[in-house]
């Protein structure tokens, strides 16, 4: 199975109780399908993985994969501090029917390459043959992804895609050079996807996808067919989703947008804080001039 174009990061909802919201997530599964999407990541970083707990991230993952129908690919999140949390993580991903994992390494202590390198592995050899896709978010992270490992990892067999949200789209071209041929390149929302694909990328997995993806998804094919006068005046405008979602909280941002469109997600979840009403009208804004709303 190989994976390429738009791949909405999916929010997680949950209730006051700490539930998971059935209903919700798997109409937000079938309006982005119905889109045209060509697949589904739950638990990326809008997914608010770092929050929840092993049973909330394994509902949010079964009732997407019980969503999608095989409709489109599923790319389930793993992240953890431990490698063999991660492991049984990726275990239960790939036992519950996940098509692909999207590998997260959560560290709070510094680790060095050797150490980042065995835990990536050691999470492609648990997908058992399934597609694996690096995510390296410097933001966020204590320990990033160095170019030399995303090179000796990149001949691994299943692990074949790197989503980098470095910001840094030199870093991206440089992986592109380095893995050709073996790894491929998701443009993450801190990057110009436009730009990313005319480098070579194959995509993009983002939580703006989430509440523009008709439009996302036009400007993938644009890009897709080379067509980059057309690609570009579709990403100008869009270009302002990227930016409310970097002013605001990443899930806060997604959440409030989605309720805009008529999807109750419910609040980003504690400690962190919804949106006021001055961040829901800029972004209610933002999705009317953009065509989402």
């Amino acid at each position: 199975m190989s994976f390429s174009g738009v791949f909405p990061y999916l929010v997680s909802p949950i209730d006051h109780s700490g539930a998971v919201m059935e209903g919700v997530l798997t109409d937000l599964v079938d309006h982005l399908v119905q889109t045209g999407v060509h697949g589904l990541t739950p638990l990326g970083s809008t997914g608010e993985f770092a929050y929840l707990s092993q049973e909330q991230r394994r509902h949010v993952v079964d009732t997407v994969i019980s969503a999608s129908r095989g409709r489109v690919p599923v790319v389930a999140g793993v992240a953890s501090t431990s490698t063999s949390d991660a492991v049984a993580q990726t275990e239960y991903m790939i036992e519950s029917g996940a098509d692909g994992i999207l590998a997260v390494l959560e560290a709070y202590f510094p680790i060095g390459d050797e150490g980042v390198e065995a835990y990536f592995t050691a999470i492609a050899k648990a997908a058992k043959g399934r597609p694996v896709v690096l995510y390296t978010n410097p933001q966020f992270q204590r320990s990033d992804l160095t170019l030399p490992v995303i090179e000796r990892l990149s001949h691994i067999e299943n692990i074949r895609y790197i989503k980098d949200a470095s910001t840094n789209t030199g870093r991206l071209l440089s992986i592109i050079e380095r893995t050709r041929g073996r790894m491929e390149v998701f443009a993450a929302s801190a990057h110009i996807p436009a730009c990313v694909m005319m480098i070579g990328g194959v995509g993009w997995m983002a939580g703006p996808a989430c509440i523009v993806p008709r439009q996302s998804i036009a400007l993938y094919e644009a890009a897709k067919a080379g067509d980059w006068a057309r690609a570009m005046e579709l990403q100008r405008p869009l270009w302002r989703v990227n930016e409310i979602f970097a002013k605001y909280s990443i899930a806060g941002c997604i959440k409030t947008a989605l309720d805009l469109q008529g999807f109750p997600v419910g609040a980003p979840i504690v400690p962190q804080s919804p949106l006021g009403e001055v961040a829901r009208a800029e972004i209610s804004a933002v999705l009317r001039d953009v065509g989402a709303l």
